[in-house]
């Protein structure tokens, strides 16, 4: 999707717009023309001390134990087109809690960790090259997920964790009419530890309106031995009640592998083993493997984005996925139901009022142990 001035691809670069280009940052906190550079307090004001205004005064702030900051509040028609933002290295991921509201609604549409949002829900650096969301070196998160409003914008960030930490950001949008069509961006965060024997993991559920998904990272953490990816993802559509319209083959066969992301399966010099891979679509980009020790669980990054794809639902959405492996015996195989760490941040478009979200739970049933 895409409209003037607000969504480009490399097709329509070349094309002259009324949209008006804005950035917010902590140099330039409101997005005000000519307002960056001015600060002459901030985090970088003692280093700068010899140079003055226009030096790098205000690069970062300083969040708080139990702290909510407003990273930006916009006023008017556009879109965010691009997020970067980073922490030091010291913080805890799964304890800085990013959300956003849109046209004055009360909840927000985004709610979830700011690790598990960028696709690093394990609090370790695992590459990230896709259309929708990017991670570089150390911690640089970057989403181009297009996010049109019409009235306001307003994104907080609140840190949940004991100790203080820093945060560089910068927020670039632009500001021009929205299409009547466009629906608004909305991320929701769920977390199952341990998933209940034979119970499905639930990624989204209570969606009313009309829209698309358009995308899930999932942080999973195996419990058992062996292969953990045979379950299938189901997506209820509008009148959908026990089956669903849109049904997986597999974990794997979903996030766009195959054969247990194992290329030893199938090649008999390979060895067997799980192989990472990030795409513009879709990646098992990170695996942390076990020790043998004490870091004895496996631990995997997936994403899917559905850009080409998206799933459209006329009022209402479910989506669950099964943690389902086998069992070893002599003479048949059978599944084995899992009771795995499943943590997942789901990315969807739809029409306003938003159904407000599950509260989030404690931040200690959140904790990466």
């Amino acid at each position: 999707m895409s409209f003037d001035g607000l969504g480009t691809h490399i097709g329509n670069l070349s094309q002259l717009s009324t949209a008006e280009s804005r950035s917010i940052s902590p140099e330039n906190p409101h997005g005000e023309v000519g307002g960056g550079g001015r600060a002459t307090e901030g985090t970088g004001a003692r280093p700068a001390r010899d140079l003055g205004q226009g030096w790098k005064i205000s690069p970062s702030i300083e969040l708080l134990p139990g702290e909510t900051a407003e990273l930006a509040d916009i006023s008017g028609q556009g879109a965010i087109q691009q997020i970067w933002i980073t922490c030091l290295g010291n913080a805890k991921l799964r304890d800085l809690i990013l959300r956003i509201y849109w046209d004055d609604q009360e909840h927000p549409s985004v709610e979830a960790p700011i690790g598990d949002f960028f696709c690093s829900g394990w609090e370790r650096f695992a590459q990230v090259s896709s259309l929708a969301v990017c991670v570089n070196p150390a911690r640089g998160f970057n989403c181009y997920w297009e996010m049109p409003f019409r009235k306001r914008a307003r994104l907080t960030l609140q840190n949940r964790d004991e100790e203080d930490t820093t945060v560089y950001y910068q927020i670039n949008y632009a500001l021009a009419d929205v299409p009547e069509q466009c629906a608004y961006f909305h991320a929701q965060f769920r977390r199952t530890n341990p998933v209940p024997y034979k119970t499905d993991h639930t990624l989204l559920d209570g969606i009313v309106g009309q829209g698309q998904f358009v995308g899930t990272y999932v942080a999973w953490g195996v419990n058992n031995s062996g292969w953990w990816g045979e379950g299938e993802i189901k997506f209820f559509l509008d009148d959908d009640d026990a089956y669903p319209t849109i049904c997986g083959t597999g974990t794997e066969d979903y996030f766009c592998g195959s054969h247990n992301f194992d290329i030893g399966t199938c090649e008999d010099t390979m060895p067997r083993a799980y192989t990472s891979f990030t795409t513009p679509y879709s990646g098992l980009h990170q695996i942390i493997r076990p020790d043998g020790a004490y870091a004895s669980q496996q631990r995997f990054g997936m994403y899917r984005w559905h850009v080409t794809d998206p799933i459209r639902f006329r009022e209402r959405l479910r989506v669950t996925i099964q943690a389902l492996g086998w069992r070893t015996e002599l003479n048949e195989r059978r599944y084995l139901p899992l009771q795995d760490d499943i943590a997942s941040t789901s990315f969807w478009y739809q029409t306003l009022p938003t159904a407000p979200f599950p509260e989030l739970p404690h931040r200690d049933y959140l904790e990466v142990i």
